[in-house]
């Protein structure tokens, strides 16, 4: 997120170098601001038959099939994010989940804190930003997930390579 007028006080900020980076200052309080992305949950979902969960949002790819993710609620740990963004969009109830890797996702100034989530597989409940969802062998994802302007297909290559390892 990059603002332009102060948080604390309303005046319009000033660009001036912080070290090596741009930075905004106010020139009233005199708070420094940066660059501030917004963190993001990034979840792949796994049942105890080593399936993978995928969403079809057409408002993400028209085209792929994604992992799970949201937005963190101010007060949240990320680990309740996961487990929040999973049963709000799956009905799935997170037994336990794992981290794997951060991704900053540029166009839309993203930090992107991808998880493996374990699962016993039951019932879907979708919300309403899910047009489908479905259980997929690991060895289909790779054909269907979304690549494109998207984390996904990143976020599932690094876990398929954990899972590998588990198996």
């Amino acid at each position: 997120m990059t603002f332009k007028y102060c948080a604390e006080c309303g005046h319009r900020l000033d660009d001036i170098r912080c070290g090596d980076d741009d930075c905004k200052i106010c020139p009233s309080c005199k708070r420094i601001y940066g660059s501030t992305p917004f963190p993001v949950v990034e979840v792949l979902v796994v049942n105890e038959f080593n399936e993978i969960l995928l969403l079809k949002q057409n408002y993400i790819s028209e085209t792929g099939w994604t992992v799970v993710s949201g937005y963190m609620t101010d007060g949240e740990t990320i680990e309740e994010a996961v487990a929040r963004e999973v049963k709000e969009e799956t009905g799935q109830d997170v037994m336990h989940c794992q981290y794997i890797s951060s991704y900053y996702f540029a166009p839309r100034q993203l930090i992107m804190i991808g998880f493996l989530a374990y699962v016993r597989k039951s019932d879907f409940i979708c919300s309403d930003e899910v047009d489908d969802i479905r259980w997929y062998r690991i060895e289909e994802v790779n054909d269907v997930i979304a690549r494109e302007n998207n984390c996904s297909g990143i976020h599932f290559d690094r876990c398929r390579e954990l899972l590998k390892k588990e198996e």
